[in-house]
Formats: structure tokens, sequence, C-alpha cells
């Protein structure tokens, strides 16, 4: 631009007229006529080439001349391809339509675009870039062309050139020919080529040039200029010109400032492309679709969110379709003012336009929903994003596993991550630190530790951000040592933010690192963090907890003057206010519960129980003041401070406070853990009588008598209060009946059942069942029955517990057709019944050998949805065993497999029983076989005496002692029931001397000298075998223990 200096740039435009005064011309009817107006093929934004010379040149036409022959010549030949029908003869110079004729052009037929010669020089000047600079004359080049070229044909033969040397020197050349003539034409040319090829200085020098030559620049070689200095960066002189022109009055075209506006915003001067798009429209210059493309970007990039999005709407009343880049653009900055209205909106019309979404811009959106909380939407995004087939990049994947890991689908956000590896697009820390939170979130600081330390493994350094989840993970951990490494690695970082500090607060207070947690809030008010609320209740937490009300005040007061404290939040101020001690003009509405709690513990200390009350009878004069200091109490009481908690409570019934029961009922149970009964007694004493939910409070005490293990004692307090004439409530009465059956203490249970019906005490569903379940433990299958009808009588609703008990105690009854009655009366009356009350039926079906219809019922189950359970498979099966349906029960066993039901020992107890009652003994030791084939379940002895009983009443003595020896050599030992059924077998088939051996090998076996029928058995086989010495030995041990005798039948 320096060398640019010439009057073109002064501030003043030069007068583009001539000095001599015009006249019109007149006109006389020889006089030729020239069109006044010609297109300008020379113009930059016009991408067509100039249409070629014509070989039979017209004369010219005005315009208006023009225009009314070829009207005239078009109605004319019109009418005569009307009068003549389909044999009308075209004329030859309208054979081709414009269309045709444009194609016609841009094909280049036979090389006729432009002349021969024309051709030729082009070729032959493009021949010359091989060769270095000065080696050739461009004289003796062309000089083949001389006087063989025109004006416009040397025009054209510049405008060909691709190489700025060879445009130079037939610049040069051209100037000597005699049909040259200096034009803005000629110059705009070199111009342009000068400026694609980045020489700004030939160009400076060739347009002041074109000015020293008279030729007044026009747009298109102004903008040529301006559009080189933007193309190659040079924006001070791009805009000192720009200056010049808007001086000069010279209107550019949209081309020219799209050029502009475009190499500006690739630079990020956005505020420069909004200053020329504003003079722009000043202007008049009506924009494009590029130049709304390219201000809308720039207004968003500079943060002027309303003029964009007006600028937006006129683009689209301009009936320009904006581009997904602008739609891009829109939605991330409305996703940013979080206005998810507007950006939904704008995702929408983008949508209706069938512009498919960007990953940048499904990233904006998956942010947005994901701040708002919205993530269903999220989700649904990324599956519309995989159905247009949108690659996601890691920032979704990324916000994607944050979702997840907010919607609790840690395994997807677990699979997602993977996933991210496998596509190898885990470069960020950011994604795995976002992995790393959600283990954190699910409290599993194992996994969050291993992603950390991928992370360490694949970057090196970790960055402050890293450091500060990683120090969560140990904290978390209560990795103290490693804790402390990671803090002192993030102090290195800049000294810890206050979520650090306060979690390394919270491990030494969770390890009782007390000291050490005084020192860690000395070193952070000697670096003058600046408190958040969190860290100040966690330093507050420490102070309260070593009572140092002292070091406390002092920390307020030197926070509070540094400037160190958010002191328009609420909770400072109230403790500062509280600290101070003077909560004169004190605005209660504007306090703070948690900043009361704080003061309170604070002040616990019997030296400090003064401003302890002072501070509590403020607390009360709030609106939730009560409800605080309760909280306050079982916080005491959770956290084992259990004088602190007594001390409370004592100064709250002082103060004539009437508690919540949940309160009362903390105090209570709080009491009942440290075994102090009385003191339990004597706080439900102190309250019960003022108390609106005594029996609450009842319940309360029973249940921790029960609870404690002290079930008569409970027993008695029930006994108390009813002599008082107290209803203790449906809930306690519950508790306490169920506690004694559990204990076996049945008498008791229904003593205090039938009391409750005589008193005729109000019931609830829950109590009914327990009082009926107690019964049915206890055997009173009659009773239970009675306190069914008592409790439809009293228009009690059963329950799906009451219609299960029910159809149990029906069944122990042998009543069958009762049972039958109740679990359809549930079905009647809409109760939904579950997989219980299906198998408790399937039982007495069972019991009672009606397998069909334990069979249907099992198969009716299924048709409702039930999916069977394990407890389910193996009831039909006993079922199937008791009929010896092996085959069935075979069925139902694999069937049970496929569903994802492990058979466990009672299954493959069934099983075996279904072969041995259908005499399949084979079948039988092939499933005790599987069992320990697939070892997940082992065989016992249960398993073995079901064949050995089935077998010894065939009387095969072999087979009998070969499955006995192979329990043996499975590495169990026989139990009770499996010497019982050898002996009952050698007993009832005569084989006395094997009895007598089994006997005299098992005799040492403290269970066997115990059990009748063994010891009976021996004393008949020693009978038997004449061994009457022995006989009278065994029966003397039986009389000492007190073992009646067993009389046996013996075989033959």
């Amino acid at each position: 631009m320096e060398g640019l200096k010439s009057s073109f740039l002064n501030t003043t435009p030069l007068n583009c007229q001539s000095s001599k005064p015009r006249y019109p011309r007149q006109l006389n009817s020889s006089s030729t006529i020239s069109c006044s107006v010609s297109p300008d093929p020379w113009s930059l934004s016009d991408g067509n080439k100039p249409k070629p010379k014509s070989k039979h040149p017209k004369n010219p036409l005005s315009d208006d001349n023009a225009r009314r022959i070829i009207k005239a010549k078009a109605r004319y030949l019109s009418a005569l391809r009307r009068n003549q029908g389909s044999q009308a003869l075209t004329p030859r110079w309208i054979k081709r339509s414009p269309e045709q004729m444009i194609q016609y052009l841009e094909d280049d037929r036979n090389g006729h675009l432009y002349g021969r010669h024309v051709v030729a020089a082009i070729q032959r000047v493009r021949s010359l870039s091989g060769l270095p600079d000065g080696s050739y004359d461009m004289r003796q080049v062309m000089a083949s062309f001389v006087t063989k070229l025109t004006f416009r044909e040397m025009c054209t033969v510049l405008k060909e050139q691709r190489n700025w040397r060879q445009a130079r020197d037939f610049f040069a050349w051209m100037k000597l020919q005699l049909c040259y003539r200096p034009s803005v034409i000629v110059y705009t040319l070199l111009l342009r080529t000068y400026g694609q090829t980045g020489k700004l200085k030939l160009a400076e020098e060739t347009f002041l040039e074109m000015l020293e030559a008279g030729c007044e620049p026009d747009e298109v070689a102004c903008g040529t200029m301006l559009c080189a200095y933007a193309k190659w960066g040079r924006h001070k002189s791009m805009f000192s010109f720009y200056s010049a022109l808007q001086q000069r009055g010279i209107i550019l075209s949209v081309a020219v400032y799209n050029f502009m506006l475009s190499s500006l915003q690739k630079k990020s001067f956005h505020q420069n492309v909004i200053d020329i798009w504003r003079q722009m429209v000043v202007s008049g210059v009506t924009p494009n679709h590029f130049t709304y493309t390219v201000v809308i970007t720039s207004l968003v990039k500079n943060s002027l969110t309303d003029e964009a999005f007006k600028t937006f709407m006129e683009m689209k009343s301009m009936g320009f379709v904006p581009e997904e880049a602008t739609y891009s653009h829109l939605i991330t900055i409305a996703c940013q003012k979080g206005v998810q209205d507007e950006a939904l909106s704008l995702y929408q019309d983008m949508r209706e336009q069938k512009i498919v979404p960007s990953t940048f811009t499904c990233a904006s959106l998956l942010s947005l929903y994901y701040r708002s909380g919205n993530y269903s939407k999220a989700v649904s995004l990324f599956s519309e994003m995989e159905r247009y087939k949108v690659v996601a990049d890691e920032v979704i994947y990324g916000l994607l596993i944050r979702i997840y890991g907010k919607l609790g689908l840690y395994e997807d956000a677990i699979t997602t991550f993977e996933e991210i590896g496998k596509l190898g697009l885990l470069s960020d820390d950011k994604t795995y630190i976002t992995m790393a939170q959600v283990h954190l979130t699910t409290g599993n600081c194992e996994k969050a530790l291993d992603v950390m330390e991928k992370l360490r493994s694949s970057v090196g350094s970790l960055s402050r951000f890293a450091y500060i989840v990683l120090l969560q993970c140990y904290v978390m951990k209560e990795d103290l040592k490693a804790a402390e490494v990671t803090f002192q690695d993030l102090s290195e970082t800049g000294y810890p933010d206050c979520r650090s500090c306060t979690g390394m607060l919270t491990l030494y207070m969770k390890l009782g690192l007390i000291e050490k947690a005084k020192d860690l809030i000395i070193r952070i008010r000697e670096n003058k963090v600046k408190f958040d609320k969190v860290l100040l209740k966690m330093a507050m937490k420490v102070y309260c907890k070593e009572n140092m009300s002292t070091d406390a005040e002092q920390m307020m007061q030197e926070l509070s003057k540094n400037g160190l404290l958010e002191e328009e939040d609420n909770f400072v101020q109230t403790v500062l206010t509280g600290i101070r001690g003077d909560f004169t003009g004190f605005k209660v509405s504007d306090s703070d519960p948690l900043a009361f709690e704080l003061l309170l513990t604070l002040y616990m200390a019997p030296e400090t129980s003064y401003k302890m009350e002072k501070t509590l009878n403020v607390l009360l004069n709030t609106a939730n003041g009560l409800l605080v200091a309760s909280q306050l109490l079982i916080n005491f009481i959770k956290e084992g401070s259990t004088s602190q908690a007594e001390s409370l409570f004592n100064l709250l019934l002082k103060l004539g406070c009437k508690l919540e029961i949940s309160t009362l009922s903390s105090m209570i149970y709080s009491y009942g853990k440290q075994n102090q009964m009385e003191l339990a007694k004597q706080a439900f004493a102190a309250v019960a009588d003022a108390s609106s939910e005594q029996k609450h409070l009842y319940s309360c005490m029973i249940d921790l008598f029960v609870k404690s293990e002290k079930v008569d004692e409970a027993y008695l307090f029930y006994v108390e209060e009813d002599n008082k004439g107290h209803d203790v409530g449906a809930v306690a009465i519950s508790i306490l009946v169920n506690a004694l059956s559990n204990c076996g203490k049945h008498r008791d249970a229904e003593n205090v059942i039938k009391n409750c019906l005589h008193k005729n005490i109000e019931l609830d569903t829950v109590a009914y069942n327990s009082f009926i379940k107690a019964m049915l433990d206890a055997g009173r299958l009659r009773f239970a029955a009675n306190i069914y009808e008592r409790m439809l009588t009293n228009g009690v609703a059963p329950s799906i517990q009451t219609f299960n008990t029910m159809i149990t105690v029906h069944g122990r009854r042998r009543d069958l057709d009762k049972a039958i009655e109740m679990f359809n009366t549930a079905r009647i009356k809409g109760v939904t019944l579950d997989e219980k009350a299906y198998t408790n039926l399937i039982v007495y079906y069972g019991k009672a050998g009606k397998i069909d219809e334990a069979s249907s019922l099992f198969n009716q189950m299924q048709e409702e949805g039930i999916k069977p359970g394990q407890v389910s498979y193996n009831i039909m099966m006993n079922a199937y065993a008791t009929r010896g349906f092996y085959k069935e029960a075979a069925q139902l066993f694999d069937e049970m497999q496929r569903n994802g039901s492990s058979p466990d020992s009672f299954t493959y107890l069934a099983l075996v029983r279904a072969y041995t009652a259908a005499d399949k003994y084979t079948h039988a030791e092939e499933a005790i076989s599987l069992m320990k084939k697939q070892g997940m379940v082992s065989p016992t002895c249960a398993h073995y005496n079901v064949l050995l009983s089935a077998l010894a009443k065939t009387g095969q003595l072999g087979e009998v002692e070969r499955v006995y020896n192979l329990l043996i050599e499975s590495g169990l030992t026989p139990d009770v029931a499996c010497y019982q059924t050898l002996l009952r077998f050698y007993l009832d088939h005569g084989h006395v001397e094997k009895g007598v051996s089994l006997f005299e090998s098992i005799a040492t076996d403290g269970g066997v000298k115990s059990d009748r029928f063994i010891m009976s058995a021996a004393v008949h086989l020693y009978r038997a075998a004449g061994l009457a010495i022995k006989a009278q030995d065994v029966l003397t041990c039986m009389n000492s223990l007190g073992i009646p005798f067993l009389k046996i039948r013996l075989a033959g």
C-alpha cells in the first residue's frame, strides 16, 4: 500500500467529467445508431465466457429499434407456423433455443470459442512458463502475431494467462501494438492475475500506472484490488483502500464484499466483519446467501445474539435457506443462554428444511438437555443421530456418558466408554474424567481410580482438573497417604479449590484426625482462599466437633475482615450474627437453618451453654425453628453423640417445646441402643401423655424391647398399658404378636389376640395377618379360621398375604375345598395373585394326589405372566414325584433350566424321587451323577437314601450295597436315615450277619446311639444271631438313655 500514493487515495474524489462542455449530437436519418448499453464481459462477478465474435456481423440497432424488430419478427414467425401447420419451416437463426446456445458455448465445440489464431497465441504465451525469467524476448515470441490480434483478442490472451511473469511480459508487448489503447479492462485483467498469485506490489504499481494513463478505476477494478488484499491477509491495506473507495462514492458488488467479509472472518476479526456489513447495508448493496452466512457467524462470535437472530429472520424472509453451520451457531448460542425453546425451535426448523444436523449441533443440544435435566430427549436425540448416520465424536460420547450416569445407567456408561476406546476416539482427558466421575457417583472408587490411572499412562502429566477428580477418588477410598500426595501435587498447580479442601477436611474428620483438619484450616486461611458455603460449613463442623468456639469466632471475624466470605449469603450472615451474639435487628426470615445447627453444636460445651440457650430461643422464633432443632437432635443420635442429644432434648423440654413424633422415637431408640431402657421409659413417660400420637410411641417402646431381645418385658409393658386402659394401637400389637410367636410363646400371643378381639380394638389388615399367622404357627388352625371370619365381619379388607396364609391354614386342616375357595375368593375380589398363592395351592393339590389340577394351575400361573421361581418348580416336581410322573418331572427340570432358574438340592431330590417312584432306578442314579458332573450342587445323603429305600423294597442286596458304597466313595458320611434304611432292609430280608456287622461299625456314633429304631433293630438282630448278651447290653443302654424299645417284625 506504500507504493500506491496518488490522488486516488485523497479524501477529495477526482472529477470524472471533462472540462470541455458537451453538446448533444444532432442525429440524422443516415446516422448509424449504436446500442447505448453493452454487456461487460470483464466483470469479476460474471463467470460466463464472452460470446465469440460472429463471422457475419450485423448492423447494430438501437435499443428501441432492436426490441421492435425482434418482437415483430417473433409475432410474424408465430403466425406463419400456425398457418403452415406441422410443415412450417423454422428460420436457421432460431433453430437453437437460448439454453441450447449456452450449452453449445460452454462445451467449447470444435475449438471455436475463440478464433484459431487467438487459441494459438494463448498457447504460445503459456508455453513460456517453463522458461526462466529473462531467457526469452516476448517480441520475438509474438512476432508472428503482430497485426493479427485485435485489442479485444489481446485482452482475451491476457485473461487466459495463469503465470504472472507471462502476463506481465505479454502486457508489455501488448502496449507496443498499434491497436492498443489504455483501458480499465486490460488493467483489471492484469490486476486480477497479480492478485491471484500474491504479487501485491506489482498490483499496486499497475494500479498507479492505470491512474497515470488517465483510466479512471471503476468498481470492478477497485473490487479486484480489494479482493487481492483480502486474499493475502493484507487487511490494513484493504481497509485504507476501502476507505478511499467510500469517500469517492464507489459502490462495490456483493461478491467483493463477500470476499472481504470471508477474509476477515478467517482471521477472527469479527468486529470488522460486522462494521463492513453495516456499511454494506447503508450503501444499499443487496446481500446474498453467502453474505448472511458469514455475518451471522460473526455476530454470534461477538455475542450479539439479538442482532444475529434478527439477521437470521431477515435472511429467511429474503427466501434464502440457511446452511447447517448457520443453524448450528444459533442453536449453540441459544443453548449457552439456556433458551431451550428457541434452540429446539431452530432445530425443528432445520429438520423441516431436511438439513442433517452436524456433530457440533448435536453436541450443543445434548449439552442443553444435560444441563436442563431432560435426559429422555438427550437419549432420543442420540438415537436420531444414529438414524441419520451422524457420526458421534468424543465430545458427544462424553456427554452421553454423563447422561447415563445421571440416569443411573452405569452399565451403559461403561459400555459407551469402552466403545470410544475401540473406535480410537479416546484422546481428551475430559472423557476419562467424566467416566471416573460416573464411577464416583456409584461409589465405586476403585474403578474410578483405574480410569484415572489409564489417563495418567496415556497423557503423562495430569491437568489441574484431573488432580481434583483423582483427589475425590482417594477421599472416597479413604486412602489418606495417596490423598495427601495428590493434594500436594494439586497445590503445585495453584492452591487447591474449595471443593478439594472440603474433601480433605471430610477425610480427616472421618478418620478422626482432628489435628490435621485444624492444621489444614489454618493453611487455607493463610493462603486467603475465599470460602464457599460448603467449605465454611465443613470448617465450622471441625470447630464444633472440638467445641472450639473461640477459634471459630476468630476465623469468622478474620474471613469477614479480609473479604473472603460471601456475606450476602444467609448462611454466612446467620453465623456471623450468632458469633457476635447480638441478634438485635436480625431478620428471622433471612436466617439459615444449617447455620443455627452449627451454632448450637458449637455452643454445646457447658461453659457456653448460655449462648446455646440464647441461640436456641432465636431459632425457635423462626418459621421452622423447632423442625431444625429436632433435625439436629436426630443428627446427634445418628452420629452417636448421645450426651449432646440428651442435653438438647432436655433443653427443648425445658423450653416447653412440643416435639415431633419422629424426634421422640429417635430419642427413645437412642436410649435403647445403649441399653438404657430406664432412660427410654423416662423419655416415654415425659412426653407420652402430651403427644397426639401416643400409639406410635407405644409401638416404639414395644419394638425397642423386641429388638433388645426382651420379649417378656415387651409383653409386660403391653399388659401394664392395657390395664391402664391405654390403646397401644394395631402396629404395636402386631409387632408384639409376631415377636411372641417367633419366640415360641404361643400362649402369650394367643392371650394378646383374645384380649384384642374381646375389647373390639380397631385393627388393620397387618394386625389380622399377624394374628392368623401366629395361630397357624401354634397349630390353632380353627382359631386362625375364626380370626379370618372376624376380620371380614369387621369390614377389614384381606390382602394377598391374608389369602396366602388362609390357603395354608385350610391345607393343613386337609380341607382342600376351603383352600380352593380362598384362592377363588382372592381372584373374585380383584386381589392380584402372586407366585406364593399359586404354589401354596399346588402343594395341597399335590398332597391330595390331584396332579392334573396342580399341573393346570402351574400352567395358569405362567399364562398370568408370573414367571415361576426355583421354589415353584420344586413344588411342582414334588407333586409329579408323588405319583411317579417321571417324564413330566424331567420335562419340567429341563424347562426350569431353559428359563434361567438354577436347580438346587431339593430340585434334584424331587427328580430322583420321581424316577424311583416309577421304578426308573438307572435314571435316578444318572440324576445323582449329573449333580456331580455339573458341580453346582453336590449330592447329599438324602439323594442316595431315596434310591437306597427304593432298591431296598426290591430286595436286591447287591444293588443296595453298591449304591451304599457309591455314597461312601463320594466322600459323604451316611446319616441316621441311611443307616435306618439299610438296617430295615437287612431285617426285612433276613440278612442278620450283615445287619449286626453294620451296627457294630456305626455303634460309636453318638447320633446312632440315641436313635430308637437303630437301637431296637440292633436288639432284634443280636437276638436273631443268638447273641443274647449283646442284645441285653443294647437294651440296658436304651433304658439308661430313656429310649423305649420298638418291636419290629423280622423276616420269616
